[in-house]
C-alpha cells in the first residue's frame, strides 16, 4: 500500500522586527479552526497587551517584562484594579528564561477562554541561528536524515539539532516514523529543503486527521536582535 505524505512549511508574513529591549515572545495557534479566535490579550501580570494568533506564521514580536512571571490569555482587557480569572489559561516564565515562543492550541474543555498555551524557550544562547528546533507531538518515533544531521525524535520529545548544511544551500531531507508495536519504518518524507544560516527553524511533527502518517510543519523565525526582517 502506497501513502499520502504531508510536508507544510510555512513561512511568515513580512513584519518588521522592533528593536530589541529585554525580554519577547512571538506566539503561533497550532490546530486553530475558523472559528477559534485571532485575537487575544495577553496579561503578564501586571499589564495586558492584545496579540494576534497567526495560523501559518510566527506572530510579530511582543515585548515581556523581565524576571518571573505567570502568563494569561484574556478575551478582553481588565478594568483597572481586577484581577484576572483563575480559570484563564496560563503558563510560568522562569526568571531564566529570555525570549519565547508562545504555542498556542484549542481547549474547547476551558469556558474562559478556549485555548490551552505553552512557553518554549528561544533564548539566543539556546536556541541559535541555523539550528532546528523539533516538536514531536504524535504517539510515533520519527527519525532519519536532515541534511548533514541524523534526527532521532522519540515520541512526545523535543531536540535541537545543528544546522543541517554550511551556507545557504538545498539539502536532502529523508524521514520515517514507527508506528507502536510494528518494526518496520513507514516513511514521512523525502524531499530537499532551503537553509539560510540566519534562520532558525522550529518544526511540529502533529497527526494528520484522517491518516496514519504525520505531518510535518516547519516555521522559519528570524531573532528578535539580528537586526533584520523575519
Amino acid at each position: 500500500m502506497r501513502f499520502l505524505f504531508f510536508l507544510f512549511v510555512a513561512f511568515p508574513l513580512s513584519v518588521l522586527a522592533q528593536e530589541k529591549s529585554g525580554r519577547t515572545c512571538r506566539l503561533l495557534f497550532l490546530g486553530a479552526s475558523e472559528s477559534d479566535p485571532k485575537t487575544l490579550q495577553l496579561h503578564d501580570g501586571t499589564k495586558s497587551q492584545e496579540v494576534e494568533l497567526p495560523r501559518l506564521n510566527f506572530s510579530k514580536f511582543y515585548p515581556l517584562p523581565s524576571g518571573a512571571l505567570t502568563l494569561r490569555l484574556l478575551s478582553a482587557p481588565l478594568a483597572e484594579g481586577q484581577a484576572p480569572p483563575s480559570t484563564a489559561p496560563a503558563a510560568p516564565v522562569a526568571e531564566t528564561v529570555g525570549d519565547i515562543y508562545l504555542l498556542v492550541s484549542p481547549d474547547p474543555a476551558n469556558k474562559t477562554v478556549p485555548v490551552r498555551m505553552q512557553v518554549i524557550d528561544a533564548s539566543a544562547d539556546r536556541f541559535k541561528p541555523g539550528q532546528m528546533m523539533w516538536y514531536n507531538l504524535t504517539a510515533n518515533d520519527v527519525g532519519g536524515k536532515v541534511g548533514k544531521q541524523q534526527l532521532v525524535l522519540k515520541a512526545r520529545s523535543r531536540i535541537i539539532t545543528d544546522a543541517p548544511a554550511s551556507g545557504n544551500e538545498d539539502y536532502n531531507v529523508n524521514l520515517s516514523y514507527r508506528i507502536a508495536g510494528k518494526d518496520a519504518p513507514y516513511p514521512l518524507c523525502e524531499t530537499r529543503w532551503s537553509h539560510d544560516p540566519g534562520i532558525r527553524t522550529v518544526l511540529f511533527v502533529v497527526n494528520e486527521p484522517g491518516s496514519r502518517a504525520p505531518r510535518v510543519m516547519g516555521f522559519p523565525d528570524q531573532p528578535a536582535n539580528s537586526g533584520k526582517n523575519p
